[in-house]
């Protein structure tokens, strides 16, 4: 692969985040190391030990295995912004809170069809990844991935339909 693609950011709340790192990583059997634009709906994967701004893969794993993380939906940033209506293709990158905004209505929005429970009524909680301004503009990238995730104990089965 000539070069690696990083292309999006974690956006966990502080309490969240401080409890993923505190929790750690094993070494599990079974792990695969993807892309992230290779990540799909129903992956179950391990928070990164280091969290940086841009990651380029994470480790995925099977869902019956211990894991952080589980891609629930992806949802493509829209070509209206409200403001002006532009083809998402040739527009500037919106900034980080325009696609805050976004990651967060989406991902709450798309969260009960899953886990079967409104988030604001769930023991779980949800996080995304978003474009990178590097991958907005190189790889035309306007996907944000959601992921059902926990404050503390890891995921031992999918969480899809478990109304958790």
């Amino acid at each position: 692969m000539p070069g690696a693609r990083s292309r999006r950011g974690w956006h966990l709340p502080s309490a969240l985040l401080l409890l993923t790192l505190a929790a750690g990583c094993s070494v599990f059997d079974s792990t695969d190391t993807v892309s992230v634009f290779d990540l799909s709906t129903g992956d179950c994967a391990l928070a990164p030990d280091d969290v940086t701004v841009e990651i380029s893969e994470v480790t995925v794993v099977p869902c019956e295995e211990p894991h952080h993380l589980e891609a629930y939906a992806l949802a493509e940033f829209p070509e209206s912004t409200g403001q002006s209506t532009t083809s998402a293709a040739g527009s500037s990158f919106p900034g980080d809170a325009a696609l805050k905004d976004f990651a967060d209505g989406a991902c709450a929005e798309e969260f009960a069809d899953y886990v079967g429970i409104d988030y604001r009524d769930s023991e779980l909680w949800f996080t995304y990844l978003v474009p990178s301004a590097r991958s907005w503009q190189a790889e035309d990238d306007r996907s944000v991935l959601c992921f059902v995730t926990t404050t503390g104990e890891e995921l031992t089965q999918s969480v899809a339909g478990t109304g958790w």
